[in-house]
């Protein structure tokens, strides 16, 4: 399963502490304003391609491939190929890719994910994989 998202990848940080609810219950909310964008792309693009294949949610073991396709920053070198090594995380744009692809029904829960054949950043055009705007590639594949 190959899953194109369009989109700027944002990473899943840490909660911040809102107060408490009448109930009893923290109230936590995102830090990064980017998430909740980011997640929507990813289950658009997910749900769409579920709706395509008819695919029902994974409930076995699955090794994944992202690759992350960040925005070049304008001080960047034009001609020659440079690396994405400040932020964002590579592990939290995982996370928060990993848990809209859980609420897309994609897979029943993304502890089905036993490892990664490849895990990347990059900027456009930089990597085989790479998109040449912003977003990911993601390919899924069960293990049998």
């Amino acid at each position: 399963m190959r899953i194109v998202v369009r989109g700027t990848p944002a990473p899943q940080g840490s909660k911040s502490f809102k107060g408490m609810s009448k109930a009893g219950r923290a109230i936590l909310t995102e830090s990064s304003k980017k998430v909740r964008p980011w997640r929507q792309d990813v289950m658009a693009a997910a749900e769409a391609l579920r709706e395509r294949t008819g695919a029902a949610p994974i409930d076995g073991p699955v090794v994944v491939s992202m690759v992350f396709t960040l925005q070049k920053p304008a001080s960047a070198p034009k001609r020659r190929r440079t690396y994405p090594m400040r932020t964002p995380d590579l592990s939290k744009l995982a996370r928060s890719t990993e848990d809209a692809l859980t609420d897309a029904g994609i897979w029943a829960d993304d502890a089905r994910v036993i490892g990664y054949t490849k895990l990347w950043k990059t900027y456009p055009m930089e990597d085989v994989d790479a998109l040449d705007t912003p977003g990911a590639v993601i390919e899924i594949r069960e293990v049998v």
